[in-house]
């Protein structure tokens, strides 16, 4: 067996990765569904339901829990990385994203855009700022049970 198929056979490397995948697909989906429209950007961008970031680092944290234990280093050093990146995106992430709603909204007044564009050698307002980056606590909440299942499943079945 190479080193690839080794690979594919680590639960703590493949429960996270498929927990980002099937987040990001799931995050599709529900936008396609309550939208009626496709969006190339929910296909790997930030926020929205569930949130793959919390899907990644629960299913990290529960596969470790499962290979070595409560009171391992693993386990310890995940569930740590798990909690500042789920507070993360509910918290600095979040208010980011509310950021970049309030300055969209700034930069199209045509009045603000002149001003800018006359005191500003760079063309930022030309682009529209990033909208969907963090996360509601349900939405986390969400992407951690998924990312928990997943977890389980991949240390059960590999």
């Amino acid at each position: 067996m190479n080193e690839w198929q080794i690979a594919m056979h680590n639960p703590i490397l493949v429960a996270p990765v498929v927990g980002w995948c099937i987040a990001q697909l799931l995050k599709v989906l529900i936008h396609l569904c309550m939208t009626r429209q496709w969006n190339w950007e929910r296909v790997v961008g930030g926020g929205g339901m569930p949130s793959s970031h919390s899907a990644t680092v629960g299913a990290l944290a529960t596969a470790c829990l499962l290979k070595y234990g409560p009171d391992s280093f693993e386990f310890a050093m995940a569930t740590v990385f798990a909690i500042i990146v789920m507070y993360d995106a509910m918290n600095v992430r979040l208010e980011t994203g509310k950021q970049g709603a309030i300055l969209n909204i700034i930069i199209k007044n045509e009045e603000i855009k002149a001003r800018l564009s006359e005191t500003s050698k760079d063309k930022w307002t030309e682009t529209a700022l990033k909208e969907y980056v963090g996360h509601t606590p349900i939405q986390v909440l969400v992407g951690l049970i998924l990312g928990i299942i997943i977890g389980v499943l991949a240390f059960r079945f590999l």
